[in-house]
């Protein structure tokens, strides 16, 4: 059987992650994979989720199944952190699911099963494996404009105009905040406008919340999901924990639906459950439980919150360290968007070949499309990797 297959392409990330490990040059700078990074260059496990593992090691009485669900008490956490009571409860269900992408792909079957074969409309550009999972799930996919490549910033008015040309059988993909890959963001404003007009056209907006409080702060960056959310009849969000709780390995995220009232959620979830049962059948517990532990917990809240605007504090000063290290260089505001941008990853806009160039000359590794991920910058070198930049550019 397997000689009908051919085969399939390789993931450009994780064969950039191979190609960075085996360099043996010692000053190499690492870009690429999207995930956060001390000053040490390690993804570092947060102190409150260690001290939440401790509480859970003494507490754990058993190892059975969660059910199709999952872990109740981290469901109704979530629900809390991401809507915050911006929509009727009784309207929303939540499952577990095995990570931010895992979230996307029940979501996508639950469509699937709603309207088969529906159009899953996503930004230009977006993260690379959405197309992947959209198809995967039967649906199909159509790009609205998003991101201007000479402003840097948001095609908003394009944007609009796409999204108020859709109907009801189609699915609006949109990032929650800091959008992946460019770093380029809805203002308060364009979320509003984008809520109305998908009250007004009835199409279905499924929100991708991969870092919430990456980038402005948790209340600041649930801004788009809650009013949408509150907005519109029926919404779908996907959380991840993978980057704001730092549990990457751990794989846990959250597909959450809305409905236009309880007897219609309750249908959509058995649809959504039954769509589990059938693929993974029930969740792991481990990640779950860590968050569970710290939102229900004051005192360990309190602890991942203040680890978390650090981790995000840091990442806007490596933002503006690198514009202006540019900008002294150059004499020119070319790439004063960095600064400008939230989130872990910026889009520069270089070529390809200056993007291949940087890694064989400089041993400087980022994505094809020129995304950096801008919490793999070594503080103590961005002299040096704006020097890099500046004279790869002219």
């Amino acid at each position: 059987m397997f000689e009908t297959l051919s085969k399939a392409p390789g993931d450009k990330i994780l064969a950039l992650m191979g190609e960075f490990a085996a360099d043996p040059r010692q000053d190499k700078i690492d870009l690429g994979v999207g995930v956060y990074k001390d000053e040490n260059g390690v993804t570092p496990i947060m102190s409150a989720v260690k001290k939440a593992e401790e509480t859970m090691l003494a507490a754990a009485k058993t190892k059975t199944y969660l059910g199709m669900a999952g872990n109740k008490g981290f469901g109704a956490a979530v629900l809390d952190l991401v809507l915050a009571g911006s929509v009727e409860r009784d309207w929303v269900r939540i499952a577990q699911a095995p990570g931010g992408t895992g979230s996307l792909w029940v979501l996508m079957q639950l469509v699937n099963r709603a309207r088969p074969g529906a159009t899953v409309w996503v930004s230009d550009p977006t993260w690379p494996n959405h197309p992947p999972i959209v198809h995967n799930a039967g649906l199909e996919v159509a790009t609205y404009p998003y991101f201007d490549a000479e402003t840097r910033g948001v095609k908003f008015e394009e944007m609009l105009a796409c999204l108020d040309a859709l109907g009801k059988d189609d699915v609006v993909l949109l990032h929650g905040c800091c959008h992946n890959p460019t770093g380029a963001n809805l203002t308060n404003a364009q979320w509003d406008a984008v809520a109305a007009s998908l009250a007004r056209t009835g199409a279905l907006p499924l929100i991708d919340l991969a870092y919430l409080g990456f980038g402005d702060g948790l209340a600041e960056d649930a801004y788009g999901t809650r009013k949408v959310a509150a907005s519109v009849p029926e919404a779908m969000v996907a959380f991840s924990g993978s980057k704001n709780f730092g549990l990457y390995r751990e794989r846990i995220g959250a597909a959450i639906l809305v409905a236009r009232d309880g007897a219609m959620a309750d249908i959509a979830n058995s649809q959504m459950l039954a769509g589990i049962r059938a693929s993974y059948s029930q969740p792991p517990d481990h990640g779950a439980e860590i968050i569970r532990t710290i939102l229900e917990d004051k005192t360990l809240r309190a602890e991942w919150e203040a680890e978390l605007d650090a981790t995000r504090a840091r990442m806007i000063r490596l933002r503006a360290k690198l514009a202006e290290a540019i900008r002294q260089r150059s004499n020119a505001n070319d790439f004063d968007f960095i600064a400008e941008h939230r989130g872990m990853f910026s889009l520069l806009g270089l070529p390809g070949e200056t993007v291949d160039h940087l890694k064989v000359t400089n041993g400087i590794y980022m994505i094809g499309d020129s995304r950096i991920n801008v919490a793999g910058i070594p503080e103590d070198r961005v002299g040096v990797l704006a020097d890099a930049l500046i004279a790869a550019i002219k």
